[in-house]
């Protein structure tokens, strides 16, 4: 979902309900020269008697489209007696990390009061955008729902056998759409499976999704899965698709159900036409929702760890063009993503000690290069007091160590590994932050530490900082597709990598550069910690009564 928050209401007034917008968008303009634009939708909303506009949250980027239906929802505190304005922007972006938003690739924008969606009839809201003079921006669609108070979360899994081949090379991509059905007959897009590559006999990976995303409570409502071959340019194969309900779904969980994939236009065309493939229901269990903060109430831990890059290619810290320069006057772009993260996350922590290391130097006193040396020189305790105290220990250490190389990552996610596994009860759980400047020199074996690592109480934060290309950080960030090694997959995603470049304000801004940085590095998190006690059926702990 978009970034929780809420829209600033009077003092004293209670939400009436929480209202989830979906959004799509038709006739988009086209900005990209060689394929279509990769739009993406920013919220805006304006605080209870105020002029001034906040970002509330944004959609995902799709690539290669001017009809996008987004899957990442909005959901708002409604408020019957107050106006709540909303201000939603469309931009086409260029790369996944879609913080630094230019004027050049804005693609319009409507003004809408959430009273107008929930009005209008159906709840679906259609608007024309507009701020690109002499030309027509297309139209964006709105649609709101209430949400069940409904807690319970579905955890099913999926196969598929004999799919249709629709690639030319090789075999299909397959993975699956999820739409659960509105009033008036449209559909509401509500989970994407992962893709599972080249097979027509894919087998998913178990996913979660609550039940008031799949039917809002209505057990009986129409769930519509669509099958889809991947393609890199966005332009997906239709395989075919089948409909269900939560009720059918339910009753399967004893027996394994299998759909025929059906695609109409080959049954119209193909008189001997029998289907498209199947697909076999798994497993499907319902449980109580539990949410992060139950976790933290019943005492989970967040420890946070910090390694940073102290590679040769970082150029020298005496020297102005250096990503370590300490400037008398600004912080570096290390030291920002380290203030930006460490200060949001270090609230969740009791103790406020961060263990904290540098990899790729020449250590002293013997000049032997190492990827796991303690900030603070002291290698039996190598906790810093406090996000200032990890600052203070990483300026001594650039004093102190010879830049080197070369950029190894898998000896500090082991040793941070290594941490966890001794507590895997659901008490503690670990973020690692690694800041760095380059191409990974032990691809294989970071690849292999975190397959490892993702069956731990941990997740894995990366900000690339600099002007490097960083296309083997977007492979560990296994959002498209999960992480493999050595035919082992990621148990979970754990990794979530971001581009300081794009959080640069461009009127030099550095609080609001970091409180992007923060809350898009930090918006996996919760979800990750979740899908960890999920997976080993670890319940909060009962908070202690005040």
């Amino acid at each position: 979902m978009a970034a929780p928050g809420a829209l600033e209401p009077a003092t004293g007034s209670v939400p009436g309900t929480k209202v989830e917008l979906t959004v799509s968008c038709r006739n988009l303009l086209d900005m990209d020269t060689f394929s279509k634009s990769d739009p993406v939708v920013v919220l805006f909303v304006q605080g209870s008697g105020s002029s001034e506009w906040k970002e509330f949250g944004r959609t995902e980027v799709i690539d290669n489209t001017l009809n996008p239906d987004f899957v990442r929802k909005f959901v708002l505190d409604y408020y019957f007696e107050e106006k709540q304005n909303l201000r939603f922007d469309v931009y086409n972006v260029d790369s996944k990390s879609c913080s630094a938003l230019k004027q050049k690739d804005f693609l319009g924008q409507a003004f809408v009061a959430l009273g107008e969606v929930i009005g209008a009839q159906r709840g679906r809201l259609e608007r024309p955008l507009t701020g690109v003079p002499g030309k027509r921006c297309g139209t964006i669609l709105l649609l709101a729902e209430e949400l069940s108070n409904c807690r319970d979360i579905i955890t099913m899994q999926l196969c598929a056998n004999k799919l249709d081949k629709k690639d030319f090379f090789g075999k299909s991509d397959p993975f699956l759409v999820f739409y659960r059905s509105n009033e008036d007959g449209t559909f509401t897009i509500c989970h994407k499976t992962e893709v599972v590559k080249n097979t027509l006999n894919p087998v998913w990976q178990p996913f979660t999704i609550p039940v008031r995303a799949l039917c809002n409570g209505d057990y009986d409502r129409t769930v519509k899965i669509d099958v889809y071959d991947w393609d890199r340019d966005g332009s997906h194969d239709f395989i075919g698709e089948f409909a269900t309900s939560y009720r059918e779904l339910s009753r399967a969980q004893s027996q394994f159900t299998v759909y025929e994939v059906l695609n109409p236009r080959k049954k119209c065309k193909k008189k001997k036409y029998v289907n498209s493939g199947t697909v076999t229901l798994l497993s499907f269990s319902v449980e109580s929702e539990f949410t992060f903060v139950d976790y933290i109430r019943g005492g989970t831990q967040l420890n946070f760890t910090v390694a940073i890059d102290f590679t040769a290619s970082n150029g020298l810290p005496s020297q102005p063009t250096s990503l370590h320069y300490v400037s008398p006057y600004q912080l570096s772009a290390y030291a920002l993503a380290l203030k930006a993260v460490g200060e949001v996350i270090q609230d969740y922590d009791s103790d406020k000690l961060f263990p904290a290391y540098g990899f790729g130097a020449k250590v002293p006193p013997d000049g032997k290069i190492s990827h796991q040396f303690p900030l603070n020189n002291n290698a039996e305790n190598p906790s810093c007091c406090g996000i200032e105290g990890v600052l203070e220990s990483y300026l001594q250490s650039l004093r102190t160590v010879q830049l080197y190389g070369p950029t190894n990552f898998a000896p500090v996610i082991n040793q941070v590994a290594g941490t966890a596994a001794q507590v895997t009860d659901g008490s503690q759980y670990h973020v690692l932050l690694i800041i760095t400047d380059g191409v990974i020199s032990d691809m294989l074996q970071t690849k292999e530490a975190i397959v490892t690592a993702s069956a731990l109480p941990m997740s894995i934060i990366i900000v690339g900082v600099g002007p490097a290309e960083f296309e083997a950080m977007e492979e560990l960030d296994g959002d498209e597709v999960r992480l493999s090694s050595r035919g082992r997959f990621a148990e979970r995603d754990i990794v979530q990598f971001v581009p300081f470049r794009d959080y640069v304000d461009d009127s030099g801004n550095q609080v609001l550069s970091m409180a992007r940085l923060a809350k898009d590095v930090l918006a996996e998190i919760p979800e990750q910690l979740l899908s960890y006690m999920k997976t080993r059926d670890i319940k909060p702990r009962r908070a202690d009564p005040e």
